[in-house]
């Protein structure tokens, strides 16, 4: 008829009924006619497909929550809050504080569970795997992956927190500020290369420097000290200016443990208390200027040259004292002194090519050799 309206809705669809522009009632699937001589009856219709409203008068249908709860699950999220949406029992979206929305009831069983906000912020990781899975954790939340040999640290409004030993992390991004400073715990070295310096005889001379540290405390290394390494390094270069000032180049280059164990006990006694552990020091190389390298060499060279001769004289004294104790021998012994010029006659003939003999081996030893009488 003419004053009728036929309304026909789906199985996935819903219908709100408008008399005179305020709500009247909410229609489930079927075939609806109304008497409307005067066009006060509207209605909308939504498809519940998706289950969030979408409708600009959200508001006004939370001011009917009694009348609307056997269609709608309402979410009323307070400013100290967070909404877990779950559909079907898989969690599909997080609600910011002080948010409210509403989800039709039917196609899908949607659930809203209100967690609040601790001093932690610390999203539960069955919640942090799921929203991992829809993309959205990274915008949710900071997540922050603490490896193993690492450590973190949780800064909630610029205060520690608390420490994180390995693993996957993620903290909600609400109305607080959250950072994470991963901290390695891992042995470090650490190299101070090219320093120029005078020892205390005032020889000018270049010093490679190696060190190895590591973090004991990690609250203390990061409250304490604005950069760690850096500060190490700084300690390790004072304390290598203050050793090699205090010594000579003949001591340097004469005792390097020397040396290490000064510069290592000054920068130990520098960090103590910033929860770093200084492992060692060691000195690498120490490098001269050319015109002291020459002066060196030539001491080096003299030194060594000195020694020589010491050794040749006293090699030469004791060939000479063998030889008059032999001399002695063979004065005292006349066979001995026949052994002596046999061996000698066994010399020469091992450098002659021919050899005549007149007279018998007898008569050739009587007249090359003979016995002293």
């Amino acid at each position: 008829m003419f004053w009728t309206k036929k309304v026909v809705i789906g199985d996935g669809e819903r219908g709100l009924v408008y008399r005179n522009r305020q709500l009247e009632r909410v229609l489930e699937p079927g075939v609806y006619t109304f008497f409307d001589p005067r066009g006060q009856v509207g209605v909308t219709v939504h498809a519940i497909a998706q289950p969030e409203y979408n409708g600009s008068d959200a508001e006004v249908l939370f001011a009917r929550r009694d009348m609307l709860a056997p269609y709608f699950t309402f979410a009323d999220i307070g400013e100290q809050e967070i909404g877990l949406v779950s559909k079907n029992g898989k969690l599909e979206d997080v609600l910011p504080p002080g948010s409210r929305k509403l989800y039709w009831k039917g196609l899908a069983q949607v659930e809203v569970a209100n967690v609040p906000l601790d001093g932690a912020l610390e999203v539960q990781p069955a919640v942090a795997r799921r929203l991992r899975q829809l993309g959205t954790l990274s915008r949710l939340a900071v997540v922050a992956d603490v490896p193993a040999e690492y450590a973190g640290l949780v800064f909630i409004d610029g205060k520690l927190s608390k420490t994180l030993a390995p693993g996957a992390y993620a903290f909600w991004n609400f109305q607080k500020n959250v950072g994470v400073d991963i901290v390695d715990l891992r042995v470090q070295a650490i190299e101070v290369s090219g320093q120029e310096l005078l020892t205390r005889d005032k020889v000018s001379l270049r010093v490679n420097l190696a060190a190895s540290t590591r973090v004991t405390d990690v609250i203390a290394a990061r409250t304490k000290v604005a950069k760690i390494g850096d500060h190490v390094y700084r300690e390790l270069q004072y304390g290598l200016r203050k050793a090699v000032s205090a010594k000579t180049l003949d001591e340097l280059l004469g005792d390097k443990a020397s040396l290490d164990a000064d510069i290592f006990a000054h920068v130990r006694g520098q960090v103590a208390g910033l929860g770093i552990e200084v492992l060692g020091v060691g000195v690498k190389d120490v490098i001269l200027p050319g015109e002291m390298k020459d002066i060196l060499n030539s001491v080096v060279q003299a030194e060594k040259s000195a020694q020589a001769n010491v050794i040749r004289r006293r090699e030469e004294a004791n060939a000479t004292r063998s030889l008059l104790n032999t001399a002695r021998l063979i004065e005292e012994s006349p066979v001995l002194m026949r052994l002596k010029e046999l061996e000698a006659l066994e010399k020469v003939t091992e450098k002659i090519d021919k050899l005549t003999v007149f007279g018998g081996l007898d008569g050739v030893m009587k007249q090359l050799v003979s016995l002293k009488q």
